[in-house]
């Protein structure tokens, strides 16, 4: 798996309806009546922050997490990683996208696809966490 990272987003996002009404996964007709409010993507996913940043995903090691090649995950990197989390990080400065695992004195990174073996960080790598994924993000046009 690697990653491309795409960085901050420039100013000037657009608020989008929020209607107030859960919409089944069929054919709805939103009235102008059921909006909530107007939300920004990037106000919600608190994109325009400086320690945030988008990632492009490119291979399938993280599939059972949700995370498919070609999406875009939102990386957070003022959040402390902590056992369970999904991070970007550089291992011997190679870039990748894993869940960390911390056992006693093990760093362990894992796939969410049982065909990409579990990588154990061993005494004389270097791993750089670069942040945590907070959220992903799919175009449907193209899975």
């Amino acid at each position: 798996m690697s990653i491309t990272i795409l960085g901050p987003l420039e100013n000037g996002g657009e608020k989008l309806p929020l209607y107030s009404f859960k919409v089944p996964a069929g054919f709805p007709s939103p009235a102008a009546d059921h909006i909530e409010k107007h939300i920004s993507l990037d106000e919600l996913f608190d994109i325009r922050a400086p320690h945030v940043y988008l990632v492009k995903i490119e291979g399938d090691s993280m599939q059972g997490a949700g995370i498919y090649s070609g999406d875009l995950v939102v990386v957070d990197r003022s959040v402390e990683p902590v056992s369970g989390d999904i991070v970007i990080a550089a291992l011997n400065t190679e870039p990748l996208c894993k869940r960390l695992h911390l056992r006693e004195n093990a760093v362990i990174l894992l796939s969410e696809n049982p065909k990409f073996p579990a990588m154990h960080v061993m005494e004389g790598d270097e791993l750089v966490i670069w942040g945590v994924v907070k959220y992903s993000v799919r175009d449907h046009d193209n899975s």
